[in-house]
């Protein structure tokens, strides 16, 4: 049963924070304005329904420490980004054509915002840290992981799979390596934000106003992520696949992963 408050909390903000996103239809102060707005809520409902269903103290959102692990989670996503995009600018598959604008990335902040901290609140502060408990950090791992991916379906089968297999297990990992929210978020959003904000790609498929730059991918989507934009690519898949072992061993070093058997009561001594 708190499976399902925690997770329609938290959807009925992303839900009505999404609706009101596109009404907005990319205004730059509207969208900055709703997607911070929801972004605050999200966490905000999230402490909440977790203190009333559990009982506790929502460790995992609390504000000590917040900074530190949203930015060391910023500076890990835009080293993602830049790895992955300079390997595809030296195929000759991405190349800027100008300056794009200044009010688009504005704009994109406020969109970026809200969708990685809603994503990453239901996806690890729910569904993985609840699977966790029953089923240990490996299997959370992958059914959530494979989920993160059909939530991206609408954008094309091949953007589903490459976001299961370099996001959806990357973001848990950070996740179980630092028993917070706030690394996995600042990753995710560094992420999106490098793509559509700055280098001007498509980000999950979206369109979106351009960023700071007016970026053009071709070639191979295997390459370049083709129309999903540079998360399809081979080399986002790749890296992130990295990123996530070395998270995993993070996790391990510092006890952190929870076993298939007697997980519960480990989970929540660990949240």
């Amino acid at each position: 049963m708190r499976l399902l408050l925690q997770l329609l909390a938290v959807a009925v903000v992303g839900l009505v924070g999404g609706q009101a996103a596109v009404a907005a239809d990319w205004n730059t102060v509207l969208t900055l304005v709703i997607g911070v707005a929801t972004a605050v809520l999200s966490l905000v409902v999230y402490r909440w329904v977790v203190s009333r269903t559990e009982k506790r103290a929502p460790a995992e959102v609390a504000a000590k420490g917040a900074v530190r692990a949203t930015a060391l989670g910023l500076l890990i996503g835009l080293g993602w980004y830049f790895a992955v995009i300079s390997n595809i600018t030296f195929l000759g598959y991405y190349k800027v054509e100008g300056f794009g604008s200044a009010a688009g990335p504005i704009a994109f902040l406020g969109f970026t915002a809200a969708a990685a901290v809603t994503e990453e609140v239901l996806f690890r502060g729910v569904l993985f840290r609840v699977f966790e408990e029953r089923v240990g950090t490996w299997i959370s791992l992958l059914v959530t992981g494979a989920l993160f991916g059909v939530w991206h379906l609408s954008a094309g089968v091949w953007g589903a799979i490459a976001t299961a297999l370099a996001a959806g297990g990357l973001f848990a990992a950070a996740y179980a390596a630092t028993r917070n929210l706030w690394l996995p978020i600042g990753l995710h959003f560094a992420w999106n934000y490098a793509g559509g904000g700055i280098f001007g790609t498509a980000v999950s498929g979206q369109d979106a106003p351009k960023g700071l730059l007016d970026g053009v991918t071709s070639g191979p989507t295997l390459l370049s992520g083709g129309d999903f934009g540079p998360e399809g690519s081979m080399y986002t898949i790749g890296f992130g696949l990295l990123l996530t072992a070395a998270f995993l061993w993070v996790a391990r070093r510092r006890g952190r992963l929870v076993p298939v058997r007697g997980s519960q009561a480990k989970a929540k001594a660990l949240t």
